[in-house]
């Protein structure tokens, strides 16, 4: 399967977080938003589309939980 890479702006759009919350949200422990991965010999970063669309997911089932 091939996944996709998104570089910040597209994460950001994505996800309706501004880039201190993502990193805020990363550096926590355990981390609460997916890690990037190094591209183009470690000088660049992006995150797996399929990460950020399972975070998403996670946020509209604990949404769903809570309301039940």
């Amino acid at each position: 399967m091939l996944d996709t890479f998104l570089r910040l702006d597209d994460v950001k759009k994505a996800t309706g977080l501004g880039r201190s919350t993502i990193y805020d949200l990363m550096g926590e422990t355990p981390p609460r938003f997916p890690k990037p991965v190094k591209i183009n010999g470690g000088r660049a970063i992006a995150w797996l589309a399929s990460e950020v669309a399972r975070w998403q997911q996670e946020r509209v089932a604990a949404r769903d939980g809570e309301a039940a």
